[in-house]
């Protein structure tokens, strides 16, 4: 239901090529998050999607420039 102020958060995968998302939740175990958050993901950071290829992802984070196979995607939320 819309209009009740709650926007649903989805994977990265589901975020268009050329587009900005914020991340507002990383998923997965300790030792993926930790290693997510050392290349810059992490809550309240812009990220945009520079190519998008069969769940694949390269996206500029932080100034750096970094791919993403579909299991990583899937782990961080928008």
């Amino acid at each position: 239901m819309k209009g009740n102020g709650v926007k649903q958060m989805m994977p990265l995968i589901f975020a268009k090529e050329g587009g900005t998302v914020t991340i507002r939740r990383i998923s997965g175990k300790e030792d993926i998050r930790q290693h997510l958050a050392e290349l810059g993901f992490v809550v309240d950071t812009p990220v945009l999607i520079v190519s998008h290829m069969a769940g694949n992802l390269i996206v500029q984070v932080k100034g750096s420039r970094v791919a993403l196979d579909r299991s990583m995607a899937q782990k961080i939320y928008f």
